[in-house]
């Protein structure tokens, strides 16, 4: 009952609703009502898990509203945060990279609403929708880029270069100006940066300490406001 009410609300969606939105931006309004009458919304709460690394990749989701976080777990069990994903972006395509299982687990940074459509459906999309294709593989190609370029900091900065690399992709991403500088929108804690750069929480913990002291964030509980971005760019560059 519940999976029909949603598939309902989905339909009474304007289609308007897509115009700014990439992979469909380039769509005549009669397209985007036919894709959206084949979508499911959903609301997911924070910490809410969207779809886990392993399953079977059934369905892939369009994120109106929220932030995702992507997570990976390594050999040795541990949790290691591989991207975060804002609103606009589609989230697991697993179909895209010829994968019939999901490659890691996402989760909800914050309360998220996201559309849903049927693993099957993807290949429609591509085929049909000539002016999805393209916004789609370029959002792919972004991706694999952001990921690769992890990888190299991940080798080659040290943590403190990791850590600033970091808070300046998540301003870039959720950054809104804020009367104390600029507030990244979606809930960070010092656990998750200290996940998503392969460092300590202690480590995380003495930097931040000392960039507040300097003047160049402010950070809180689940709160991080960037005052001195362009001391973060020095300092990502090994040029502080």
């Amino acid at each position: 009952m519940r999976a029909v009410e949603r598939a309902k609300h989905a339909r009474r969606l304007d289609e308007s609703l897509l115009d700014q939105v990439g992979p469909f931006a380039r769509l005549t309004a009669a397209e985007r009502r036919q894709i959206l009458d084949r979508a499911v919304s959903s609301r997911f709460e924070q910490g809410a898990q969207i779809f886990e690394e392993g399953a079977v990749a059934d369905r892939f989701y369009l994120l109106l509203d929220g932030y995702v976080r992507v997570v990976r777990q390594t050999k040795d069990g541990e949790q290691v945060i591989m991207l975060h994903i804002p609103s606009g972006q589609l989230i697991g395509i697993a179909q895209a990279f010829d994968r019939d299982t999901y490659p890691a687990t996402a989760v909800a940074a914050s309360e998220c609403v996201a559309l849903a459509w049927p693993v099957s459906f993807w290949n429609v999309l591509v085929e049909d929708y000539p002016g999805f294709a393209g916004a789609a593989m370029k959002t792919i190609g972004l991706r694999v880029k952001e990921f690769n370029e992890r990888v190299v900091e991940m080798a080659t900065l040290q943590v403190e270069q990791r850590i600033a690399h970091m808070v300046l992709r998540l301003v870039n991403q959720a950054g809104r100006k804020s009367a104390d500088g600029i507030e990244i929108a979606m809930p960070v804690t010092r656990q998750d940066l200290s996940e998503m750069t392969g460092s300590t929480l202690h480590t995380v913990s003495r930097l931040l300490s000392a960039w507040e002291k300097k003047g160049w964030v402010k950070s809180g509980r689940r709160r991080i406001i960037v005052r001195e971005p362009h001391q973060l760019v020095l300092l990502s560059e090994g040029r502080s």
